[in-house]
């Protein structure tokens, strides 16, 4: 089995997505929640109850081919550190982190994978893909759902669906969500009325780490409400085709600031760079917001494009755990705002000044060597 260290040495195949059309949708999500037929909710069970459960799904899950040499272990070998980690990498819930003896997380190599034990539920799995995947993340999740089935009986009923302990789940236990990064629209006071629209046709929208979390560096999770009457296939087309048109938005929000606006936009993203090169203490919520912008910047050509992928391992290593396992040591709230300042600084050193020329329709002057400013 996989050690911790070994497990968040690299970054995730996810991490450093942010595929298709100028890179809004970070990545897509899915998450099955499941639990055994005849075991009582995690909720409910007693301490032997739990430990029985976790004995059954433990094994099950580590013979699975994909979770060859996975990370597998129970929450109560972890510190509070680790576990805050994994939240930040999106591989386990806050609810489960909070969790000790009798709750487990078996999380595949790449962190594609990653299954919570006695969470709500016995078993939530889930599948994490690069740019809008919502299909082929539930196509991966969905053979791994299959291969479990010959070795766990899980709680089915005919009419219901599978039975989750919250009433919200029952159904197909699907929850479908996808992380789109959304500067254009909250920079041109559009934001409003997209999520408004998302959320008149029965989809939630939340913050950076899920329900009851605000939006962080303009970064918004959008996922399926509904799990019961409806296929996963309906569920999961509906959602695509919304996440599709607000990825659209967002590209001709892009385009419109850039032709309406270029100064503001070349301001934004030249102060954001400044900032982020040259600060020495910097909060989590400023930095996330300023590599937003500089995410921005790599999108509309203003940077090269393979900044998109540095800001968005970024916007990972800055965390307040990352930088914690990173000292290795418990860190004050300023050691932590200095040295995310420094890693920033360092990770930004070969990045050279904006080009504007993209967030303007006139072609950059190309200073003459020999004509000096004091030679009118």
């Amino acid at each position: 089995m996989m050690r911790f260290s070994t497990l968040i040495k690299n970054p995730a195949d996810w991490m450093t997505g942010g595929q298709g059309e100028h890179g809004a949708v970070l990545t897509s999500r899915i998450r099955l929640a499941r639990n055994l037929r005849g075991h009582p909710f995690p909720g409910w069970a007693k301490r032997d109850q739990r430990a029985a459960a976790l004995e059954l799904i433990q094994p099950a899950v580590e013979a699975l081919p994909p979770m060859k040499d996975a990370f597998s272990q129970q929450l109560g070998s972890l510190n509070p550190v680790q576990k805050q980690v994994l939240v930040e990498r999106h591989l386990i819930s806050r609810e489960h982190a909070a969790r000790g003896d009798g709750s487990a997380a078996v999380i595949e190599r790449r962190q594609t994978f990653s299954l919570m034990i006695n969470e709500e539920d016995h078993l939530r799995m889930q599948a994490i893909r690069p740019g809008l995947q919502l299909t082929a993340a539930f196509n991966a999740l969905s053979a791994l759902d299959s291969e479990l089935e010959k070795s766990l009986e899980f709680a089915f009923d005919p009419s219901l669906g599978y039975l989750t302990t919250c009433p919200t789940n029952l159904g197909t236990g699907l929850r479908a969500s996808a992380m789109l990064h959304l500067p254009a629209l909250v920079l041109s006071d559009q934001i409003g009325q997209i999520l408004q629209a998302v959320s008149k046709i029965g989809l939630a929208v939340r913050g950076l780490y899920g329900e009851g979390t605000e939006s962080l560096g303009n970064l918004y999770q959008i996922s399926n409400q509904s799990t019961l009457g409806e296929s996963e296939e309906t569920i999961i087309r509906r959602l695509e085709r919304v996440i599709a048109e607000v990825a659209v938005h967002e590209s001709n929000a892009r385009e419109k600031l850039l032709e309406d606006d270029p100064a503001m936009v070349a301001d934004k993203i030249g102060r954001a760079y400044g900032t982020l090169r040259h600060a020495h203490l910097i909060e989590s919520k400023e930095a996330l917001n300023h590599l937003s912008i500089l995410r921005l910047g790599g999108c509309v050509g203003v940077f090269p494009p393979e900044t998109v992928m540095l800001c968005d391992s970024l916007l990972m290593d800055i965390q307040p755990a990352h930088l914690q396992l990173h000292s290795g040591r418990k860190l004050s709230p300023e050691e932590r705002d200095s040295i995310r300042a420094e890693i920033v600084r360092s990770r930004l050193l070969s990045l050279h000044s904006p080009d504007n020329r993209s967030t303007s329709h006139e072609p950059k002057p190309v200073p003459d060597p020999h004509n000096h400013p004091g030679d009118a």
